[in-house]
């Protein structure tokens, strides 16, 4: 009885010390997201506008996505995505990665920090779905950025998705067109735990969302009700 009781407490704490282990690169991911959106939102005249935040139905932050490449590039990056429930509110984030690759004059190694805000629904439903290329599932087009959408004449395009791109301290649109994003199952599956899918943590299926994956929802929150 004694040695079938002390498996059992064993089994328990080598499960829960990998769970923390699997998880912990996902917090890393979340903490340098929430630096991503404070520091991009922290310039009101060079930050995405207003009322597109409040407006989007989803926003995905990627942190530093390596592009590298010599004449063929490519470019790849983990990050998070939130979708507006109909309670208007965020959800649980969840992980995606970022895949995309070009062809031209190229040389070297650099990382930028992405930023995609869905302005529709149809938009939403394709990353649910679990993968999409923005171009081609859906149009995308380079944000405006300062105090108004309304202010910028890129307003007026009528891109499904507008993308961000900040490299050595320079923020502004960019465009994106043949990259794709994608659910990272491994990773949400690490955070949230196995079988969860996409759909359940945006449906709020989900619970112990650890601190920095609460954290960059909550600031997200606070940057689009102000």
């Amino acid at each position: 009885m004694r040695a079938t009781l002390f498996f059992l407490l064993s089994a328990v704490v080598v499960s829960t010390a990998q769970q923390a282990h699997a998880g912990e690169e996902e917090n890393k991911l979340a903490e340098n997201a929430v630096r991503v959106l404070k520091e991009v939102m922290q310039a009101p005249d060079k930050a995405i506008p207003q009322d597109l935040l409040e407006n989007a139905h989803a926003i995905a932050v990627v942190p530093d996505v390596i592009k590298a490449g010599l004449v063929i590039g490519g470019r790849h990056g983990s990050g998070l995505v939130v979708v507006k429930t109909r309670d208007g509110v965020w959800s649980n984030p969840a992980f995606v990665s970022m895949t995309g690759g070009s062809i031209g004059f190229q040389a070297g190694v650099s990382s930028t920090d992405v930023i995609l805000v869905f302005r529709t629904q149809r938009g939403v439903d394709s990353i649910v779905h679990g993968k999409f290329t923005l171009g081609a599932d859906a149009s995308a087009a380079a944000g405006p950025v300062g105090r108004s959408a309304q202010a910028s004449t890129d307003a007026q395009l009528k891109a499904e998705i507008y993308s961000y791109s900040r490299a050595r301290g320079l923020f502004a649109g960019a465009a994106l067109d043949g990259t794709a994003l994608k659910i990272d199952n491994d990773a949400n599956q690490a955070v949230y735990g196995e079988g969860v899918t996409a759909r359940r943590i945006f449906e709020g299926g989900v619970s112990g969302v650890p601190n920095a994956v609460v954290d960059f929802r909550d600031l997200l929150e606070e940057y689009t009700t102000k």
